[in-house]
């Protein structure tokens, strides 16, 4: 790949989301929206102009880093005492969110359409996922990310992560060696709760000492690389702890992202003396963060191809629509048993839970390639992720804009 190459990439990449996501916003629809789109017609969907064969590699590290940026704004801003208050609501809204659907998915494959063990439980995997990135940028765009909802929908998101993570690996396994292997499953769930239970401590030593760094600096830029930094350093501890090369980057940028951000947070949150400094951090880091977040969400768009899709076939748009409907539902269902909140609230946590995005292409994708799935079922995950990714942003934007 040739240097110049992948500048006139990233030219495409950056214009492509701020032309895109104003355009939008112009028109009254969330941003995030507007970016995906033009990664849609940047990619194999549109004009084909980015190859993710062969530029996708580079690309995906800055999208890993702009979602983990974006994460840490959220994690950064995030009332910690909203957040425990919402736990038992966050924990029925992602045990129910990611069970529902798989039953629903895997039931409908494997008993309704006599598809195979393996189809199904990529297909229930599928529905599974939440891409709780996107939902969170259209919270940020709605200008209700500090709101009660969107704190239930964050701690949810924590849990959700924990679910996914360890099913993906149960279904690698299964696919992989035809059993499920408990010591790789138990080595996956050890790395989690380490990294869970000692990033909190570090990240306090860490503030402590970039308050006192910050006081010390005789070279402007400080803070933005020393949050930068980190998050890089806690990538890599995550990938010497041993994650399988398909889980490396997804389970240490997403797994770190919530549980690293949420505690740094806390822990700078705020003494009376401490709310300049907290300001002054937000403000180094603000610019950075919408430099790159929006790379992320163009990422998605380049991720889809829609060209796979036979629009013409009666059988794929009866299976389309079945698993697009038990998408949404299995969502919603599980939002209805959340306690203590109202319908209106109830419908919007639903819908926020709904965006599959890219996660549910990781679970397509690795079908695709351990070649369980076949063209016709991969293409119609394809376009359940896209229709799952699209539409609820939209109905969040209009329904529930000024009323939570």
């Amino acid at each position: 790949m040739e240097t110049h190459g992948f500048i006139l990439v990233l030219l495409l990449v950056f214009v492509g989301a701020r032309v895109f996501g104003e355009l939008f916003a112009y028109f009254g629809i969330v941003a995030v929206l507007g970016e995906i789109f033009a990664g849609l017609l940047l990619g194999p969907s549109g004009f084909d102009l980015i190859s993710l064969v062969e530029h996708g590699t580079l690309l995906k590290v800055l999208a890993e880093i702009g979602i983990m940026l974006l994460l840490f704004e959220i994690g950064f801003e995030t009332d910690i005492a909203k957040l425990k208050h919402a736990g038992l609501k966050s924990s029925v809204l992602a045990i129910g969110g990611a069970i529902i659907p798989f039953i629903f998915g895997f039931g409908v494959a494997y008993l309704l359409l006599d598809l195979s063990l393996n189809i199904a439980l990529f297909i229930g995997g599928t529905l599974t996922a939440t891409s709780i990135g996107i939902t969170m940028r259209v919270l940020k765009d709605l200008g209700i990310a500090a709101k009660m909802p969107a704190q239930i929908i964050l701690g949810a998101a924590v849990i959700d992560d924990l679910i996914g993570i360890m099913f993906l690996v149960f279904v690698y396994d299964y696919i992989s060696i035809g059993e499920v292997s408990l010591e790789h499953t138990a080595k996956i769930f050890t790395f989690i709760v380490v990294f869970f239970v000692l990033t909190p401590i570090v990240a306090k030593a860490m503030a402590k000492m970039m308050r006192y760094l910050a006081m010390k600096r005789r070279v402007p830029g400080f803070i933005p690389s020393f949050m930068i930094s980190l998050i890089l350093l806690f990538s890599y501890i995550a990938s010497l702890l041993g994650i399988p090369a398909i889980l490396g980057s997804f389970a240490a940028g997403i797994a770190f992202s919530r549980r690293f951000i949420i505690p740094f947070a806390s822990y700078l949150h705020p003494k009376e003396g401490d709310h300049d400094f907290l300001e002054h951090i937000r403000n180094r880091m603000h610019s950075i963060i919408y430099l790159f977040s929006p790379v992320f969400f163009v990422y998605v768009g380049l991720s889809i191809d829609l060209s796979v899709i036979d629009f013409s076939s009666q059988r794929f748009w009866s299976i389309a629509l079945l698993l697009i409907f038990m998408a949404f539902a299995g969502k919603y269902i599980a939002a209805l048993m959340v306690p203590g909140v109202n319908l209106k609230e109830k419908t919007f946590l639903g819908l926020a839970m709904i965006p599959r995005g890219e996660v549910g292409l990781i679970f397509a994708e690795l079908g695709r390639t351990t070649n369980v799935l076949n063209n016709e079922i991969y293409s119609i995950l394809v376009l359940v992720v896209v229709v799952t990714t699209l539409l609820p942003p939209i109905l969040m934007k209009y329904f529930f804009k000024e009323s939570l």
